[in-house]
Order: C-alpha cells, then sequence, then structure tokens
C-alpha cells in the first residue's frame, strides 16, 4: 500500500511526553520571568512624573516647526524604525548589520508565532472539538514557510558574526568604556563588559543552534526531496554528512543539541527585562515617542520644586530614554565636552542615571551595572542627585550643544534632563564664580557683561545715519542683537557693518536700545529658570511698546529661544536668523554683489544649525558672494561645537585639555582656505582667540558673514574689526 508524502515535518522531533511536559513548564516559568520584569518597569513609567500636558503621542502644538520641534509622526517613527535609518546616519556599516539582525530576527519571532499558532492553538483546538487534529503547516505553506524564513535567519546570522566581530576585536574608542569622570575611589565597568559578551555571543548560540538542529534533523530524516526548500537547512545537512555524520548520528546529536538550543532561547526570553537585552523593546518605543520639542523649548522644573532632586522627578519618557541606551557610544565620541577633557560623557550621564534608578526602583539589572569600593555615583544609597550621584563638574561641562541627541540612535534627550540636574545646582548655589557673576549682572543690568543698559546702543556711535527706535517709529524688522553684538569691543564693528548693509539695502529696521535684554536661551539652560522668566517678561514688555512686523537677531542663542520658548509667553511675531535676512536681499535682487572668488570654510553654530536646521540660508549667502566653500569633515548637523554654549562662555575653562574652539580651528587649518566664517557673535568670540592660541591668525581669517556680504556690496575691501 502506498502512502502519499506529505510536505511536513514533527513539531516535537521525537521527544517523549515527559519531554514536552518539561518543555511546556519551561516555557511557562520564562514567560512568568519575563512579564514579571515587563510589568515591573511598565509601571515605572507610568509612575513617572507626569508634565500638565504630558502624552506618550503628544498633540500637534501650533507653535511646532517642521524638523525642529514638530513630533515625528508615528507612521514616520515606524519608518525609522524599520529601515534603522538612526543607526545608519553615523555608522553604515554597523547600522547594514543591525538592520540584517534586525529583520532576521523578527522573521524568526514570525516564524515561531507561526509554528505556536498551528500546534499549541490550532491543533489543541481541533482536537478538543472535533477529536481531530488539523494542521495548515504542510504542503506548498509549508515549503514557503522554510524557504522565506531560512533566509531570516541567514540575515540575523551574518549582521549578528558582523556585530560580534566589531564588539570583540574593534578598538574604536567609542566602544571603550573608560570614564570621563575619574571616581575619586575607583570604579570596574568589568561586569558591563561581561554582560556585552554574554548578549553578544548568547544570541550567536541561539542562532547557530537553531541552524544546526535544522541541517541535523534534516540528515537524520536522510535527505528528503521537498526539504530542498529548507535551502539553508539542506546546505548545512550535506556539509555535515560530508563530515561523516551520519543518519543515525545525526539524530543522536539533534536530541540533545534540541535542548540546548530551547534552553538558551528560554533564558534570552526571561533574560531581556532585566539587562541591556530590555533596549530591544525600550529603543523602538523611544523613538515612536522622541519629542523634539523638549530640546528647543525646555520643559518647567517639576511642581514646587527648583530642579530634580529625586528619582521621583523623572518623567515616564526620561525613565524609558535611560533603558533605551545601548551603550553604542556614539554621543560619547561626539561631545566636545569630553573631547576637551572636561569630566562629562553623556553615555556615562545615561548609565549612571539608569543605575540610579534602577535601584531606586528595586530593579535588579544584571550584569550591566558598574561597581565601586564606595557607594558614590550611580551607587550613592542618599545624598542628592545633582552634586553626589552626578557630580557638579560633570554637569557644568555641557555646552547643550545637542551633539549627543542628534547622533543617539534611540532618541535619548540627554540635554533637558541635565538642565533639570543644573536647576538643582543652582538652587544650592553650587556654581562657578564667574558664572555666578554674569547671573547676577543679567539680573541686575540685563546683560552679562554687568555694563549699563543705557550703553547697549553704544555701538551705534559713528554711524552716519541714525538708528530708528522702534518703540517711537514703526519698522518692518526689529532687531534683537544679544549682548555680545551690543557690548562686545571685537563685535560692534561688525554690528555697524550689518546695520549699514541693512541701510543700503533701504531695509526697515529699528532696536529696542535701552529696554532690550538678554533673551534668556543661555540662563534658562544654565538653570536659572526665575531669572529667565523674568527676562522673558521685560522683553515681551519692550517687544508690546514698538511697531513692528517682525523680529531678526545676529545671535543663534537668542533666535532659538525667541522662535521656540517665547511664543509660550505670548510672542507672535516671525522670528528670523540675519542670514535669513541676507540670502533674501541676494536672492530677491535687492543687492548686486560682486564676486569675491575667496576660498573659505563655514562654521554651523550649533543652535542656528542642529537646534533649528538653518544650514542652508548661509551657505546660499557665500555660494552668491562668488566663494568657494570648502565643508569642514564635520559639519551640518555634525558640527563640532564651539564650547560657548550651555552658559559655558561665562565659566571657567582653564582646567580643559583643549578648549573646542581650538580643536575646531585645528580642524579648519588642515583645509585649503583663508577665511573661516562665522553667522554667531559668540563663534567671533572664541574662535578669534582660538587662532591666535594655535598660532595661525595670519594664515586663517575668522570673518563674520556679513563682513564678506559688506565687501561684495558695500566696497572693494574687507571691513576692518
Amino acid at each position: 500500500m502506498l502512502f502519499a508524502i506529505v510536505e511536513t515535518r514533527k513539531i516535537f522531533g521525537g521527544e517523549t511526553e515527559v519531554a514536552k511536559i518539561v518543555f511546556y513548564v519551561l516555557a511557562l516559568i520564562t514567560l512568568a520571568i519575563f512579564f514579571a520584569g515587563f510589568i515591573k518597569r511598565f509601571l515605572t513609567y507610568n509612575h513617572g512624573r507626569r508634565l500638565s500636558d504630558f502624552a506618550w503621542l503628544r498633540r500637534r502644538d501650533p507653535h511646532d516647526i517642521q524638523d525642529v520641534s514638530e513630533r515625528p509622526t508615528v507612521p514616520s517613527s515606524l519608518v525609522t524604525i524599520a529601515t534603522n535609518r538612526t543607526i545608519m546616519k553615523a555608522k553604515r556599516k554597523v547600522g547594514v548589520s543591525h538592520l540584517l539582525l534586525f529583520w532576521g530576527f523578527i522573521g524568526l519571532f514570525i516564524a515561531t508565532s507561526i509554528l505556536s499558532l498551528d500546534y499549541d492553538v490550532l491543533g489543541n483546538a481541533s482536537r478538543i472539538i472535533t477529536g481531530h487534529t488539523y494542521s495548515f503547516f504542510q504542503g506548498p505553506f509549508y515549503l514557503a514557510y522554510n524557504a522565506v524564513f531560512d533566509l531570516a535567519g541567514l540575515l540575523a546570522l551574518v549582521g549578528m558574526v558582523m556585530l560580534a566581530l566589531r564588539r570583540w576585536f574593534s578598538k574604536e574608542p567609542q566602544l571603550d568604556y573608560s570614564r570621563a569622570q575619574q571616581p575619586e575611589s575607583g570604579y570596574s565597568r568589568v561586569k558591563i563588559v561581561i554582560g556585552d559578551h554574554i548578549f553578544v555571543t548568547g544570541l550567536l548560540l541561539i542562532l547557530i543552534t537553531g541552524l544546526l538542529i535544522q541541517g541535523l534533523r534534516i540528515d537524520g530524516e536522510r535527505f528528503p526531496s521537498f526539504e530542498q526548500w529548507t535551502w539553508l537547512g539542506y546546505l548545512i545537512a550535506k556539509g555535515l554528512a560530508v563530515l561523516g555524520i551520519s543518519s543515525a548520528g545525526a539524530r543522536a546529536i539533534h536530541a540533545w543539541l534540541w535542548w540546548v538550543h530551547v534552553g538558551l532561547a528560554l533564558a534570552f526570553v526571561a533574560y531581556i527585562p532585566w539587562s541591556k537585552a530590555w533596549h530591544i523593546l525600550a529603543s523602538p518605543t523611544n523613538l515612536t515617542v522622541r519629542d523634539f520639542s523638549t530640546i528647543r523649548r525646555i520643559p518647567p522644573p517639576p511642581e514646587n520644586k527648583t530642579g530634580y532632586s529625586s528619582v521621583d522627578d523623572l518623567t515616564p519618557k526620561e525613565l524609558l530614554g535611560l533603558d533605551s541606551c545601548t551603550k553604542c557610544g556614539r554621543c560619547h565620541v561626539v561631545c566636545p565636552a569630553r573631547t576637551a577633557g572636561a569630566p562629562l560623557s553623556p553615555r556615562d550621564l545615561i548609565l549612571d542615571l539608569r543605575q540610579w534608578a534602577d535601584s531606586k526602583h528595586h530593579i535588579p539589572l544584571l550584569l550591566d551595572t558598574e561597581t565601586r569600593p564606595s557607594p558614590t555615583g550611580p551607587m550613592a544609597d542618599g545624598g542628592s542627585l545633582a552634586g553626589e550621584v552626578i557630580v557638579a563638574q560633570t554637569l557644568w561641562s555641557c555646552t547643550t550643544c545637542m551633539a549627543c541627541v542628534e547622533v543617539c540612535p534611540v532618541g535619548i534627550e540627554h540635554v533637558p534632563t541635565i538642565i533639570q540636574l543644573r536647576r538643582s545646582l543652582v538652587d544650592q548655589g553650587e556654581m562657578d564664580p564667574t558664572l555666578q557673576t554674569a547671573l547676577q549682572n543679567i539680573a541686575t543690568q540685563g546683560n552679562s557683561f554687568g555694563k549699563s543698559a543705557r550703553m547697549r546702543a553704544r555701538w551705534t556711535k559713528g554711524l552716519d545715519f541714525p538708528i530708528v527706535d522702534a518703540r517711537t517709529e514703526h519698522v518692518e524688522y526689529l532687531w534683537f542683537l544679544g549682548d555680545f553684538a551690543s557690548f562686545d569691543e571685537r563685535l560692534m564693528d561688525i554690528s555697524r557693518t550689518l546695520a549699514k548693509v541693512l541701510n543700503a539695502s533701504d531695509i526697515s529696521f529699528g532696536i529696542l536700545f535701552e529696554e532690550e535684554r538678554n533673551a534668556g536661551n543661555d540662563v534658562r539652560r544654565v538653570g536659572e529658570e526665575g531669572l529667565f522668566e523674568l527676562l522673558v517678561e521685560q522683553n515681551m514688555a519692550a517687544f508690546s511698546k514698538a511697531s513692528f512686523e517682525k523680529i531678526f537677531t545676529t545671535d543663534p542663542h537668542s533666535f532659538n529661544t525667541l522662535r521656540n520658548e517665547y511664543p509660550a509667553f505670548g510672542l507672535e511675531k516671525p522670528v528670523l536668523h540675519y542670514s535669513e535676512l541676507l540670502a533674501n536681499l541676494l536672492f530677491t535682487g535687492r543687492v548686486a554683489p560682486s564676486n569675491l572668488l575667496r576660498t573659505v570654510t563655514y562654521h554651523d553654530p550649533c543652535y542656528l544649525g542642529r537646534y533649528n536646521r538653518i544650514f542652508d540660508a548661509p551657505r546660499a549667502v557665500i555660494s552668491a558672494l562668488g566663494c568657494e566653500l570648502v565643508e569642514m569633515p564635520r559639519h551640518g548637523v555634525n558640527s563640532f561645537c564651539c564650547g560657548a554654549g550651555g552658559g559655558r562662555i561665562w565659566m571657567d575653562d582653564s582646567a580643559l585639555e583643549e578648549r573646542p574652539s581650538v580643536n575646531r580651528i585645528k580642524e579648519a587649518s588642515n583645509l585649503d582656505v583663508d577665511y573661516f566664517v562665522v553667522a554667531c557673535p559668540k563663534d567671533y568670540a572664541m574662535f578669534t582667540d582660538a587662532v591666535k592660541t594655535v598660532g595661525i591668525e595670519n594664515k586663517l581669517k575668522v570673518i563674520d558673514i556679513v563682513e564678506l556680504f559688506a565687501e561684495a556690496t558695500l566696497s572693494n575691501e574687507l571691513v576692518d574689526v
């Protein structure tokens, strides 16, 4: 009697009923451990401090600006996750490897789910209801299933091998776990390294054993012809046969290797919520709920508090962000503070906060922890969060340049958390004396230079035309200069040059004279929220006295807060950066520039570029003036900070190994250019000092973009500064 061959295989390869029971008991224990951790973490997030307008998926704010503060939609986030775009953007090879692993494991998860649906759900349900066992895991479906999911297994294996080799052998600085801030009592991150190796090796063994048992099964079944659809397993089986493994031997090896594979897989699932593997779920979620607006518009401090002082102050989003960190080290490498030798690494900050928060929430994080001889830092039992768990100098080292946020592949927002912690330091009076002096000057005089408000318009002396007072006469543009453009002697001539350009172009503009105050961008990011709100109140009062249609400013820091934060206090006027205004003059034909034929490089200010995505306007101006632009290796979103932001320009930086501005000038000095073009008063101040420090002031000239503009439109010579 002949029997038709059914293209399928046994789900359990000959295991006894007792063995099946053992498997299901182990599976239930695994799921119990997994969901215990899952629920523990979910409850931790849910109990985080809620902002008044908190929502995991925030509604669009009318003041949102596309690509700046507008929150990504869920569909766009899903595309980002599916393509691994954020991983690709800085490390393409790593991104490709992760993409293969990502989709390979998704495929294997789907394959396992299909198998469970057929055997555990349909099979058991049909047997109970009809007395017969039904299965769709046969015939053409079975053949297609194996063909497709063998590809998933191969993708996962190739991606995992590539990532494992990098982890084991690469000497890249981002994979070095040495701390930027060195604790006096010492520290050890051996457990973190061991956790990494267990994670990588465990995944690799799960994949390898899974493919081997497939090959052993086919070998043990004497190579059924239809199993050629299981093409990868078939090739492995052929290889095993070449090695001399008989069908009987293959069945024997399969019997115990199957349990090894099952044990590894179940152990890994149980391990996920208690280890770095939690990022598998946390990171995609964090990318979906990331909120760009909290970086450009810093949230207020907790109610009835000045800043963060306990674990209860962290928001659900921040707690999720801590758990999303994969320790990839990209933020560690790009951080200008860490590069300069300051005791700040955004990676270390997140790891310290995560370890400390987990201990406070009684979540045992397996292996992925730092140890110290004494209970300090993330191991601190008590004490202040800002100052003891995270040392003050670490927090004050931040330039708020947002490079860490930009490069983070999982959407962690480090900067707002640092600012919340700084607020506590300000409340404690724990700050650099020079910073304290600057804040006192701003509070009393409205500017960081400590000069009388009546001197704010002193830069206008020497002009052969009057500057309009926007409080008494209507103008199209209100020019908000900021402190440096008004008071720094090096920048006054540049302010006059811009005034000449605007006057020659018949632009209607005016200023607030003595009523302008520091805009407060860096005051807020230093952590002095009360002073920031006072400055906003004073500037809004001055705006209300003036008659204008738009605001423009030469200071990207002022631009950021006026554009993104002042609308919450009632500002409804458009805010422009002066590079946008200059570009408009050129491309509307209001000026006819000569070709300068200069070779220049351009520095993207952090608060203009990364924060507000204005990259094209300055470059359009440079191009229209007939200059050849040679980009530095780090430009655009990857621009390297000058070191002035976040109030650092008011702090002592003599302890740094190399100032960020010096690092940047050295980068530019390797280019064959004559001019280093800036579009920010603070950049001008920092880089004119840096070229002197490097000793190349005669080789590379720092020049403001309006000076080039003036040379091409007003005269044949550069304006002397």
